[in-house]
């Protein structure tokens, strides 16, 4: 758990607008230095100055989370800035989708390349950093309800966020014993610019497919636009990180939802256990595996 914030330093990806900054108010309002990245060199210059004006200590970093040197020049920077890391926010992402048939390959290597692997990089990036001063730190890992339940039809995103939550229950077992915590975001709908992340896009993973199909994109944008204040979600994220909470949940009326992915998935086991192709079956899955012990 972090229990002071005054002083220390946080690192935010998707910094310059949305979750990213939403986050990045409330841990400036806490007293934290903010190191904002992003891709968008304007939105970011815009948001610094704004953090500025609200008396945080900000700075900004362009940072593509796609290319790992990118995220360890950034995280080298927070250093040489502030002197030290304790606080890092891996939220930059992505969204892509469409029919089974109408995904193209490109779609899935540029959502897993931002919001899987940039998450993979933040992580490896600055844990030597926060090790090397010994005071503890913590993470918080940006997936989505849709990392809880599947999305019909955003398959790219869905199969990526799910991945981020996995990632982090394994990362929050392995790195408690170190004063080190994981936190994993799952939002609903938010109301950010998610729509527009294809501006980002870069030209090797082809057509965005709100380009392909412009009608369904505008489906979805209307879901995002009528989604929470982005600044309830960083208000929620400071108080779960001062609590040490594993999963931070933001929209609680879709805990039904949930829950009736989790009885399905009881009943199957249930199911198994009367299985007659099971039938005398002794075997006990070792102790080990249980990341929650």
């Amino acid at each position: 758990m972090m229990k002071d914030f005054a002083g220390r330093t946080a690192f935010v990806t998707g910094g310059a607008s949305g979750i990213g900054l939403s986050m990045a108010r409330a841990f400036g309002a806490a007293g934290m230095n903010v190191m904002l990245a992003d891709i968008n060199e304007d939105d970011l210059a815009a948001a610094v100055s704004e953090l500025k004006e609200r008396q945080v200590k900000a700075a900004g970093v362009r940072c593509d989370v796609t290319e790992r040197a990118s995220v360890e020049r950034a995280a080298q920077e927070t250093v040489d800035t502030f002197g030290k890391v304790h606080l890092v926010c891996n939220n930059a992402g992505v969204g892509a989708g469409g029919p089974v048939d109408a995904v193209k390959p490109g779609d899935w290597d540029w959502t897993i390349a931002v919001n899987l692997m940039g998450v993979v990089y933040g992580m490896e990036a600055f844990l030597p950093h926060i090790r090397a001063h010994g005071e503890g730190g913590h993470y918080v890992n940006t997936a989505s309800m849709a990392g809880m339940i599947s999305i019909p039809g955003m398959e790219p995103y869905t199969a990526s966020k799910y991945a981020v939550v996995g990632m982090s229950e394994g990362w929050a077992g392995q790195l408690a014993p170190e004063n080190i915590g994981v936190s994993v975001l799952c939002p609903g709908f938010v109301k950010t610019r998610i729509f527009e992340s294809s501006r980002a896009r870069q030209e090797k993973y082809g057509p965005a497919a709100d380009e392909r199909d412009p009608d369904r994109a505008d489906a979805a944008k209307q879901l995002v636009l009528g989604g929470i204040d982005p600044d309830r979600v960083g208000a929620r994220v400071l108080e779960a990180v001062e609590a040490g909470e594993l999963y931070i949940f933001t929209h609680p009326d879709m805990a039904p939802l949930f829950a009736d992915r989790a009885r399905r998935i009881e009943e199957a086991f249930a199911r198994a256990a009367e299985s007659p192709a099971l039938r005398g079956l002794e075997y006990r899955t070792p102790d080990a595996i249980n990341v929650f012990d």
